[in-house]
């Protein structure tokens, strides 16, 4: 039974999963942020566990394939990188990454919101530019912060 859940478990599904499997937090954010359920699903430990998991799996999967020091060319310059993208796995192990960050970040954008009194009309565009843009997001959502926290602090 174990041998037959494996053969689905490939890169394909797992990023299916992931990419749609992270959605529905993504709408919990947006539409309920200070719900109990958006409280206990998002902003613990929950899905960051769930990605972290599939990422140990492909790295696991990796290392049995003897592949992963030799792919890993990250500080090789920009061709190191391109050439690590080539690989399905390291792919999509960084796609984990940022889809776990990018959550971690609006997860953490609704917590500083309330403890500033941040109205939802801005918070609302601060998220969707941290789900497709990430750091972008970030960048946006903290400028307003600035106006409303009355103070530009870089360590908050």
């Amino acid at each position: 039974m174990i041998n037959n859940l494996l053969a689905y478990i490939n890169s394909e599904t797992i990023y299916l999963i992931a990419n749609w499997g992270v959605i529905p937090f993504w709408l919990l954010l947006l539409v309920a942020p200070n719900h109990g359920l958006t409280t206990f699903l998002v902003q613990s430990i929950i899905v960051p566990l769930l990605l972290g998991t599939a990422y140990i799996y492909l790295s696991y999967n990796l290392f049995l394939e003897n592949e992963i020091l030799e792919s890993f060319e990250l500080y090789k310059g920009i061709d190191g990188l391109y050439s690590m993208f080539a690989n399905e796995n390291l792919l999509l192990i960084f796609w984990l990454h940022f889809l776990a960050i990018s959550l971690f970040v609006g997860a953490w954008i609704i917590r500083d919101s309330k403890r500033f009194f941040i109205p939802k009309i801005i918070i609302i565009p601060s998220l969707i530019i941290t789900y497709f843009t990430g750091p972008v997001g970030l960048v946006f959502y903290w400028f307003f912060r600035i106006f409303f926290a009355k103070k530009i602090s870089f360590n908050d």
